[in-house]
């Protein structure tokens, strides 16, 4: 058996991968620390997204609003150190590019340093502007659309996008915007599925649908919600397993072998 690693997955090949050209989707999935990228890694995906979301999945904030630029660069170093093969794409957290062009590359440039491929920011035509100015500087970009997190103020909610005609065709406006901004991927997120076809039917990127359908050129969830770590989870989401069962058990067991005194026994010490 060979012991040669494969390569690493890169942007070009990412930007390459439309389904109508032949190519099988993509598979994208959320990890905040080196133990969830190995895993990734392991499971064979093609992107890791250290996404804002590590505030309400990982630190308890009840939004991704309280993550700051030094929160996501701590935790795509850490993923980083993994060595994963999966492109790793950090999330830009809301307001690091929201001011102006050069805070945007400065924040960008700080996730990149910490061992991003790429960044991803959220939002359509208004982020042309940042977007223009990361590529400029050589730092690959994935858009998102639709449902986008960082919103949900002005969304009053967290609320299915696009569903009415005007609606449709401002979110389509958007995309056709950010990918001729030079965006190489796209994320689309909450929005009907005949939408989410129509879009990726437009583009010349790769859409990435989290429920979104599934025509999208490939597919993200949530490390935590796929595991089932998540007490509750979206409509969108086919949970792989009850891991936090598994873990409470495991955890109860410890703890009884402790107070029983079954725990250690002379394999577990040193002689």
């Amino acid at each position: 058996m060979s012991d040669i690693r494969p390569a690493p997955i890169t942007v070009p090949s990412v930007r390459a991968s439309k389904r109508r050209d032949g190519h099988e989707p993509l598979v994208m999935v959320t990890a905040y620390d080196a133990p969830g990228a190995r895993i990734a890694d392991a499971a064979g995906v093609d992107l890791i997204l250290v996404g804002d979301s590590v505030a309400n999945n990982v630190l308890g904030y009840e939004d991704t609003l309280q993550v700051t630029i030094n929160d996501m660069v701590h935790h795509t170093a850490a993923v980083a150190r993994a060595k994963p093969r999966p492109l790793i794409v950090a999330d830009l957290p809301w307001l690091s590019y929201h001011i102006d062009a050069a805070d945007t590359v400065r924040n960008a440039a700080a996730l990149i340093r910490a061992g991003a491929g790429a960044v991803k920011l959220e939002g359509g035509r208004k982020r042309v502007l940042m977007i223009e100015a990361l590529v400029a500087a050589e730092i690959p970009v994935m858009g998102h659309l639709g449902l986008t997190p960082q919103s949900v103020h002005t969304m009053g909610g967290y609320r299915v996008q696009g569903k009415d005609d005007a609606a449709a065709e401002g979110l389509a406006a958007d995309a056709k915007a950010i990918a001729a901004a030079g965006c190489f991927a796209i994320v689309i997120e909450g929005v009907p599925e005949g939408l989410g076809a129509a879009i990726t039917q437009v583009l010349d990127i790769p859409t990435i649908g989290i429920g979104a359908g599934p025509d999208c050129d490939g597919q993200v969830l949530v490390f935590h919600d796929l595991l089932g770590l998540n007490a509750a989870t979206p409509k969108f989401v086919r949970r792989y397993a009850e891991l936090a069962g598994l873990a409470t058990d495991a955890l109860a067991a410890y703890a009884a072998d402790v107070r029983s005194g079954a725990f250690p026994s002379d394999a577990e010490v040193y002689h």
